[in-house]
């Protein structure tokens, strides 16, 4: 089995993300506390787990060794975070991972984007929004994960590997407002795209990460021809519930 590293394990999108990839590879949990330390989760069996601070190169250099893909949701994820805040784990964290994954030859790295990449685009609602579209961030957040599409674009050209880079939408059980009706993945459909990041032969990529939403505004068209990725959820059946 493929051995692949998640980092930022014990976040919200990787608690939502590891059942689905527990039975298709070899999986090792970096997380920035010690197992016993973290809220209780259904950890699949035979899970590695191991505390690694992103900001630490030899930590992550440590944690890549034999391993062949990485899945990246380490960082800091707060919208509203300041630069103080956000150049440590989500500039010098991004850097450090890939230079780690250079070190020990790892062959892919699936990088955990953002809407927020482009969120510019969804605030001033000039939809749709191809995923070709560069990126036009709304926050300090927003333009970190665009630092870290850019970069794996570098070191796909040079340093050979593999990089997929993943604008995640609000990854929930279920949507609660109209804003997460368009924006919704479910974990379903969460495991079923980076799967198919992780199988891709794309050698750079840059695709959405939303669900099968009626009201959607980001096109998948790429994501499907190039990650095999076809949503199955629809937020649509929660819209009555929402009174919307």
């Amino acid at each position: 089995m493929k051995s692949v590293l998640v980092t930022g394990a014990n976040g919200d999108v990787g608690r939502a993300l590891i059942g689905s990839l527990a039975s298709q590879y070899e999986l090792h949990l970096a997380t920035w506390q010690l197992a016993r330390d973290m809220p209780p989760a259904p950890w699949p069996a035979g899970c590695s787990i191991t505390r690694v601070d992103i900001q630490d190169l030899d930590a992550l250099t440590e944690a890549t060794k034999g391993i062949r893909a990485v899945v990246h949701l380490a960082g800091q994820r707060e919208y509203a975070a300041g630069w103080a805040e956000l150049r440590g784990p989500n500039i010098d964290g991004v850097y450090n991972l890939f230079e780690a994954a250079r070190r020990n030859n790892v062959a892919k790295v699936v990088f955990a984007s953002s809407n927020h990449a482009t969120g510019y685009l969804d605030e001033h609602r000039l939809w749709p929004i191809a995923e070709t579209e560069p990126p036009r961030p709304d926050s300090l957040y927003g333009v970190t994960k665009a630092f870290g599409e850019v970069f794996g674009r570098y070191a796909s050209d040079y340093y050979g590997m593999s990089v997929i880079c993943l604008r995640l939408g609000w990854v929930l059980e279920r949507p609660h407002n109209e804003m997460a009706l368009r924006m919704w993945l479910s974990p379903g459909d969460l495991g079923r795209l980076v799967i198919g990041a992780l199988e891709s032969t794309c050698r750079y990529g840059v695709y959405f990460g939303v669900s099968a939403n009626r009201r959607r505004r980001w096109d998948l068209t790429d994501a499907e021809r190039d990650l095999g990725y076809v949503p199955r959820d629809d937020s649509e059946q929660f819209a009555a519930g929402l009174g919307l």
